[in-house]
C-alpha cells in the first residue's frame, strides 16, 4: 500500500496573486477556487487517474494571516525547457520574482529566486536541446 503525492500546499497572503505568478512560471491553469484557496495544475485530477498512477501534483495556495519569516525548508526547482537558464531567470524576474541569497555562493550552477511572497525556488540547468 502506498500514498500518492497529489498536491503541494503553499501558505500565502494573496492566493490569487501567487497562483497567477506560478501559472505564468509553469504554464499551469487555475483548476479550482474556493474561499481563500486557489489550486493550479497542468491537468484536472480525477480519483480514477490518481489511483491508477502517479500524476504531476497540483499546487494549492492557501491564505494565512502570518507572513514568511525564515528560509523555506521545502522549495521548488524549475528547469527551462525551451530557452537558456539566463533567459528564463530574466523572464521570471520580469514576472515579479526577485533574486535571493540563501548562502548558495557565487560558484553554484543554479540561480536562487523568490516568488512575490518571498518563497525561494531554484532555476536549474536548461533542458532545451
Amino acid at each position: 500500500m502506498t500514498s500518492r503525492f497529489t498536491e503541494l500546499a503553499v501558505d500565502c497572503h494573496d492566493p490569487e496573486g501567487l497562483a497567477a505568478f506560478w501559472c505564468a512560471v509553469l504554464g499551469f491553469d487555475v483548476i479550482e477556487r474556493s474561499e481563500g484557496k486557489v489550486e493550479i495544475g497542468s491537468w484536472v485530477p480525477t480519483v480514477e487517474e490518481v489511483r491508477a498512477r502517479q500524476m504531476p501534483p497540483t499546487v494549492l495556495f492557501v491564505q494565512v494571516p502570518e507572513g514568511k519569516v525564515v528560509k523555506n525548508r521545502l522549495h521548488l526547482d524549475v528547469s527551462p525547457v525551451d530557452t537558456t537558464s539566463d533567459a528564463e531567470v530574466a523572464r521570471l524576474l520580469a514576472l515579479g520574482a526577485t533574486r535571493a541569497d540563501v548562502g548558495q555562493g557565487a560558484d553554484c550552477s543554479w540561480e536562487v529566486l523568490a516568488d512575490p511572497e518571498g518563497n525561494e525556488f531554484c532555476v536549474q540547468r536548461t533542458l532545451a536541446p
